[in-house]
């Protein structure tokens, strides 16, 4: 039994007035300046639907997508990653080819921002994008930080659970 049904326009409202505590996304690309983008891909745009709303009043945003693409092969197992592939397309860049979600934007917000990929998490601060945890199995500087074409905020990154990768 819904607890509530209503119009599409009712439910864009929703997300656009704060609604949402928190909302996960894919993105096709990210940049140092937590900047993210949807619609511009590979020479192409497209609509971001409802992206921009949900995306810009969420309280906590989430982006999820791979590190790389094209060509990417992974093994999950014994409780770590191993890379066989890295991929010919770099996902995270030196600037996005366009702008679907503003990282400046967001901080003025005070929007938590966090982007997760399969080998390392970043979270977006004040000072910039911070890599904040690594898959078990992962070297940060050569499967990470040569693999980026910008230099992410690096102190003290965890390690993500093993029992997530196959432990």
């Amino acid at each position: 039994m819904p607890a509530a049904i209503v119009t599409s326009a009712q439910q864009f409202d929703f997300y656009s007035g704060g609604g949402l505590d928190q909302a996960f996304l894919g993105m096709a690309e990210m940049d140092g300046e937590g900047n993210v983008n949807v619609s511009h891909i590979a020479g192409r745009m497209s609509g971001p639907g409802g992206f921009i709303d949900i995306s810009q009043g969420a309280k906590t945003m989430v982006f999820c997508g791979s590190f790389a693409a094209k060509g990417v092969r992974n093994e999950i197992g014994g409780g770590r990653l191993r890379i066989l592939a890295h991929g010919d397309v770099p996902k995270l860049v030196a600037a996005v080819a366009g702008i679907t979600f503003s990282g400046a934007q967001a901080r003025a917000r005070g929007q938590r921002v966090i982007y997760v990929t399969e080998r390392a998490v970043f979270q977006l601060t004040p000072e910039g994008v911070e890599l904040i945890e690594v898959a078990p199995g992962i070297d940060i500087k050569s499967d990470v930080l040569n693999r980026m074409q910008f230099q992410p905020i690096v102190k003290t990154p965890m390690t993500m659970a093993a029992k997530y990768f196959g432990a």
